[in-house]
């Protein structure tokens, strides 16, 4: 079964950028439909950008479209996240995720 090792987050100024890195073990990344997840304290976990293989699905959730990138290296078996321009309001804690597998998340946080 699919398993995640995410890395890349820290902590960044407002407007500062990271990458994140969801490495996936166990099977082949690319025969699944992926997604970025956060969960902000005392939140609700929000999809922040998802695509889906049987279909070409995107979504990229409206408050970071054009700063947010997803993108993948099957090579790899790599998902990644490039976030620009980020705001106190990305902090959290940051989820990869296909097939109902998880990882175990990297927490982001953006502050002076």
């Amino acid at each position: 079964q699919l398993q995640f090792v995410e890395s890349g987050g820290g902590l960044v100024q407002p407007g500062g950028s990271l990458r994140l890195s969801c490495t996936a073990s166990g099977d082949t990344l690319g025969h699944y439909g992926i997604g970025w997840f956060r969960q902000a304290p005392g939140k609700e976990r929000e999809g922040v950008s998802c695509a889906s293989v049987s279909d070409g699905y995107t979504y990229t959730r409206p408050s970071v479209k054009g700063r947010f990138t997803m993108d993948r290296d099957n090579a790899k078996n790599t998902v990644y996240l490039q976030m620009n321009s980020l705001k106190p309001e990305d902090t959290g804690v940051y989820y990869c995720a296909s097939g109902g597998h998880w990882g175990q998340g990297t927490q982001v946080t953006v502050s002076d």
